[in-house]
């Protein structure tokens, strides 16, 4: 790795963000860790940053030469928020920029897919993340770990397809290397965990890990757009039914070496990720509450 200016990490109380913050300190590189209101991060300096406030900016990006990028939540035209600020912090002397985005979301597809888009015609240096689906889903602050806390339940249209579900410690990792390295990934990084499951899969792994019983119920593509809607935006809610629908249809059903190959370590498999927790007690409360609740991410849909 090079020693690199400051960073500007977005989202730095979130899932991915908290620990890519963490991480890069850790490393001794220089963080701005960028939240609605300043929040400490060890190692890193807090500032405020709201994606709807513009006057909130100007001072994230003071110094920064570089950004860790997690769009706005729930917001379906992501783009129209996101490309002034992407073009404000080229003009202030951004470099290189590390967009968060989707293995359900291909350049220029919906939502996230048109800032990945507009990525290289912004920065010289760059990389999409387009992780699969998040095992933090299920042991975070999430609408699966809630509903498997709540009702022993886990609720998707995924029928018995398969997703390459990564731990967020190992999208942080990459996004370190694709932030710090001499040379910049200038492509999208398709990231995975080591195995394709499907949700009973999951079920049956919590249930064995935990000692809690957890189902997986399946629902149609409506009824889970409709339950996403009781939530979320009815147009965000249809964009994360139209997924599941997705990876019934085997749109997920892959893995890939891009963790290996970026952090020189396989990444975690989902049922060691809930064996490490169990052993630190973060999931002490597991047989009562499902699994545990460590992690921010209020997007039903995965995201922090």
């Amino acid at each position: 790795m090079i020693t690199t200016g400051t960073t500007l990490v977005i989202g730095a109380t979130g899932t991915t963000g908290s620990r890519t913050a963490a991480q890069l300190t850790a490393a001794g590189h220089r963080v701005k860790a960028a939240a609605r209101r300043a929040t400490p991060v060890a190692g890193a300096e807090p500032v405020a940053f709201d994606w709807y406030d513009p006057a909130t900016h100007a001072a994230a990006l003071d110094g920064v030469d570089r950004v860790y990028l997690i769009p706005p939540l729930g917001e379906p035209d992501p783009a129209a928020i996101m490309l002034p600020f992407l073009r404000q912090a080229r003009a202030a002397g951004v470099r290189r920029a590390v967009l968060l985005s989707s293995s359900a979301i291909p350049e220029g597809g919906p939502a996230v897919g048109l800032v990945h888009q507009a990525l290289p015609d912004l920065f010289d240096q760059w990389a999409v993340l387009r992780p699969s689906w998040f095992m933090q889903n299920f042991t975070g602050a999430h609408a699966h770990s809630h509903s498997i806390r709540d009702e022993g339940t886990i609720w998707t249209a995924t029928e018995a397809g398969r997703v390459g579900f990564i731990d967020a410690e190992d999208i942080a990792a990459v996004a370190v290397r694709a932030l710090t390295d001499e040379q910049a990934p200038d492509t999208d990084l398709v990231l995975t965990g080591p195995e394709a499951l499907s949700y009973d899969d999951i079920a049956t792994t919590i249930t064995e890990v935990t000692g809690r019983p957890v189902t997986h119920r399946r629902l149609s593509y409506e009824q889970m757009r409709d339950r996403l809607a009781a939530q979320l935006p009815t147009e965000f809610a249809a964009i994360l039914a139209g997924m599941d629908h997705a990876i019934a249809k085997g749109a997920e059903d892959r893995t890939t070496d891009t963790v290996q190959r970026l952090t020189g370590r396989p990444p975690r498999t989902f049922r060691a990720l809930l064996e490490r927790e169990m052993r630190l007690g973060t999931a002490g409360e597991s047989s009562r509450r499902g699994v545990s609740e460590t992690t921010s991410s209020p997007d039903p849909g995965r995201r922090e």
